[in-house]
């Protein structure tokens, strides 16, 4: 029988949850500097970036898929650590390859974080409050893409850029601490070794419905197409408009703070509005925020606020979408919700890997890269988003939150 979790439980899973900005968005306001220390191309740099992505991606079906059968406490514990160590290793780099394979270490320690945090709110709220769980655990993690490049931004322009990592360093070894002293475990391990398929046949059961391939394939098209904007915008303020780390770091707030009032109201409309809905008006908001980015940058007008404006619209349609998604995809076979979860933060990072990567082979010094690289990812994502509010509509499968 689980205990109920009480203040300190949720707290510290929210903390857990700030391991992925960790690994993430305090690294942006440093991408410049970085480029510049050790004269390497655009391309390169964001190497540094999708990198992290892309690896925190493949290790989140590994994780999903452990804390299955091995339990999620012994799992996190292990990912946090390697956290630190790939962390404190990206601080001492003396060359791109050594930061590379830093950040390599630190992105599958970070993983860990970000898959199992969904995971074991799972286990402890239940399926009943499933998505208003996700959505507040969400509005958590947005504090660290609030506070991360502001952070970060400062600690660069008055330190250095490996100060930013060293923080990192002391952030995720108290993290690790309070998880080892609060955090117990959640999972019943006797229901993954004798009730869960292989590995194999898990992601087969997974995929077979369609519902679970287009809300995974949603996520994913909306966490790329802001990843580009993401993965743009220091180079653009700082090598283009010509303003400081600091400057930048307080613009990205508008990022998180979009994100954190999508997920604000999708607390509030969990048990009144069905899940194919708010993801499709996610899906909808997202394609019409970057249709006005793009019509001021193509009339020719570039400023931090024609940025990050339109890009609090576009999280703000990702905190209504995200986490409808993630808990219809998690609901789909119930018994593999650690697998679920996992798929889908796989193909959220991998993804945004990917259209960070996109964004940095086209980049020319000019906004237009990014506003086609995170256009294409809107339309994509609206499209997968719509699949199952239609299918609903067809008098398919009903399955409502709550």
């Amino acid at each position: 029988m689980l205990r109920t979790p009480d203040a300190r439980f949720a707290a510290v899973l929210a903390s857990v949850s700030l391991i992925g900005p960790l690994a993430v968005h305090l690294f942006l306001p440093v991408m410049p500097q970085v480029k510049a220390e050790f004269g390497v191309s655009n391309a390169l740099i964001e190497l540094t970036f999708s990198v992290t992505l892309s690896t925190m991606a493949v290790m989140t079906l590994v994780y999903g898929s452990v804390s299955d059968r091995l339990g999620r406490r012994p799992a996190l514990l292990m990912g946090l650590l390697l956290f630190v160590a790939g962390s404190a290793a990206s601080a001492v780099a003396g060359s791109m390859a050594t930061l590379i394979i830093g950040r390599l270490i630190q992105a599958v320690g970070a993983a860990s974080g970000v898959i199992l945090a969904r995971a074991i709110a799972r286990d402890a709220y239940g399926p009943d409050r499933l998505v208003s769980a996700i959505a507040y655990l969400t509005m958590a993690y947005t504090l660290g893409p609030m506070l991360a490049p502001a952070i970060g931004g400062f600690l660069v322009d008055t330190i250095g850029w490996r100060s930013v990592l060293w923080f990192a360093v002391l952030a995720g070894l108290g993290i690790t601490l309070a998880s080892y002293v609060v955090l117990y475990e959640t999972h019943e391990r006797s229901a993954a070794v004798h009730g869960s398929p292989g590995l194999l046949g898990g992601y087969a059961s997974l995929f077979r419905s369609t519902r679970f391939t287009a809300f995974v394939l949603q996520s994913g098209f909306c966490s790329g197409s802001f990843f580009a904007l993401a993965a743009a915008s220091p180079f653009l303020m700082m090598e283009r408009l010509g303003r400081s780390a600091t400057e930048y770091g307080f613009y990205f707030f508008l990022f998180p703070a979009g994100y954190f009032i999508g997920n604000f109201v999708s607390t509030r409309l969990s048990r009144r509005v069905s899940i194919e809905t708010m993801v499709l008006a996610g899906s909808i908001l997202n394609v019409v925020a970057l249709a006005m980015q793009a019509a001021l940058i193509l009339a020719g007008y570039l400023t931090p606020l024609v940025i990050f404006l339109p890009g609090l619209f576009t999280t703000l349609s990702q905190g209504l979408a995200l986490p409808n998604a993630q808990a219809g995809a998690m609901q789909v076979v119930p018994g593999l919700a650690g697998t679920a979860a996992g798929v889908g933060v796989f193909f959220q990072l991998f993804f945004s890997a990917v259209f960070a990567q996109i964004y940095g082979i086209v980049a020319n010094g000019t906004p237009i890269p990014m506003v086609a690289t995170a256009a294409a990812g809107a339309i994509l994502a609206l499209v997968a988003g719509a699949v199952p509010y239609l299918e609903r509509r067809r008098g398919g499968l009903r399955l409502r939150q709550g």
